[in-house]
């Protein structure tokens, strides 16, 4: 029995000193393995907020862009002007006219024919504010909602 035991315990001395190793490298292989999980989930969730951020950047640009050339359209748009007076005489009565002229204009594309307003003209009136009040292409008059503006004085009408 004595001889049994001095052979048999060297060989479960190893297989305990194996078995040992074993569960040391075993959890020494977990906290690796944990440790670079961590690291992936950090650089996945790095890399989703880098992905956001390019996308941010990229939807403001096309956003800029698109403002930009809108500007830039709208930019070539422009309204000529013209006014002159008129005086109407008849037996009694003298009536004193504005009339005043607009065209729409796309770089030096015309857009619409001239048309015209007739305003009277009361004495000591300003003339310019009110060539600005009756504008047809003003900014104030296409502001408003999609109704269509009352023109003030005798109408307008379109010339050739």
């Amino acid at each position: 029995m004595d001889m049994m035991l001095w052979m048999f315990l060297p060989l479960f001395t190893a297989s305990g000193s194996a078995l040992l190793a074993y569960f040391v490298m075993q959890a020494r292989m977990d906290v690796a393995i944990s440790k670079e999980r961590e690291a992936l989930v950090e650089a996945k969730t790095k890399l989703v907020a880098h992905e956001k951020e390019v996308e941010a950047r990229v939807k403001a640009a096309e956003e800029e862009s698109r403002r930009r050339s809108m500007d830039d359209f709208l930019a070539d748009f422009r309204v000529e002007e013209r006014h002159y007076m008129r005086e109407s005489k008849s037996l009694f009565l003298k009536k004193k006219s504005m009339i005043l002229q607009e065209r729409l204009y796309f770089r030096n594309i015309p857009l619409s024919n001239w048309v015209e307003n007739e305003m009277t003209v009361e004495e000591g009136s300003d003339i310019q504010s009110l060539a600005r009040a009756c504008s047809v292409f003003s900014t104030n008059s296409l502001k408003g909602s999609n109704q269509p503006v009352a023109l003030p004085g005798a109408g307008a009408r379109l010339l050739n």
